[in-house]
């Protein structure tokens, strides 16, 4: 069996892939491809390998011998699923490969908002520190979390753990019901419990239901000084509401590690606003799911669907 590896380089560095190795006869690795090298690169492959390359219908039907996909993420928006279904290729992706990773990320998110980082940090940077008539500064109210409200979209492993560490500093902790579902979901819809949020965290996948499921409507309807992390997926909140909302002060900071285009080659009105010293902002390269525990898990998730496949 051979199995050909499109884009090796988005694991980043000293993964190993022996665990891929051992469950094929063959293995060809590629730092990056696009898709039209894909279907140069996968003719006479049974098994593809990727992260983030679009195999488009084109290229899968233009590949006979193609039996299984394993996407080594949890997205398979980058495959054209009916066209797989329709060939009778297997398509695996990998779940719950970053838990940790991206809950010890989202943590870092809401304490570094709750504490003002971002504004204390430009303030000794610029030296304000160093003028200052006391001690301390203490020109940004902070936010302490014990005691406050925390409300989470998204009651899956990943959200499950935020909250688990949430309550670990104290805090309370409401899923909102499943958007789309509010009327089969006995857990309280979001509208509901966006007016006593003091914390809101976004795990759930973005679909119709869940575009800008974060908007300039429920915004005006947050509790002031509210704190809104985007760990989900760009397009779950419309960054631009969000933006306003920081800049006019109805919302008490905004972190976000997803945009709705990655890499942002034509830049983005988030990475702008962080050169204003007055918001509350943090913006992360997606950067959540890359500790090497994690990224190292994903090999081991994807042998397992290469064995299950079998």
């Amino acid at each position: 069996m051979k199995a050909v590896l499109l884009d090796a380089d988005s694991l980043g560095p000293d993964i190993d892939l022996a665990p891929i190795r051992e469950r094929v006869d063959d293995l060809e690795v590629h730092p990056h491809s696009t898709t039209e090298q894909a279907g140069e690169r996968l003719a006479g492959a049974q098994v593809a390998i990727v992260n983030k390359v679009v195999l488009d219908a084109a290229t899968l039907n233009a590949l006979p011998e193609l039996k299984h996909i394993c996407v080594l993420a949890t997205g398979t928006n980058n495959i054209d699923m009916e066209t797989a279904r329709q060939r009778g290729i297997r398509v695996d992706n990998v779940n719950a490969y970053g838990t940790a990773s991206v809950a010890q990320h989202t943590l870092m998110l809401i304490l570094g908002l709750a504490t003002r980082a971002p504004l204390y940090q430009r303030d000794v940077a610029t030296g304000r520190w160093g003028k200052s008539a006391f001690f301390c500064l203490m020109d940004h109210t902070t936010l302490q979390l014990e005691g406050k409200q925390l409300v989470i979209v998204g009651q899956g492993e990943l959200g499950s753990q935020v909250a688990r560490l949430a309550e670990a500093f104290g805090m309370n902790v409401t899923f909102a019901a499943r958007p789309g579902n509010e009327a089969n979901d006995r857990r309280a819809s979001l509208a509901s419990l966006l007016p006593e949020a003091d914390v809101i965290s976004l795990h759930c996948p973005l679909t119709d239901a869940t575009h800008h499921l974060i908007n300039a409507d429920n915004l005006a309807t947050v509790k002031p000084g509210a704190l809104l992390v985007n760990c989900a997926r760009g397009g779950v909140i419309d960054e631009d509401a969000a933006l306003a909302a920081l800049q006019q002060g109805r919302l008490g900071g905004l972190a976000v590690d997803v945009l709705p285009s990655e890499p942002p080659t034509q830049g983005h009105a988030l990475i702008d606003a962080m050169h204003n010293a007055q918001l509350n902002l943090m913006v992360t390269p997606h950067s959540a799911w890359i500790t090497p525990e994690a990224r190292q898990n994903i090999i081991r998730l994807t042998a397992v669907n290469l064995t299950n496949a079998t």
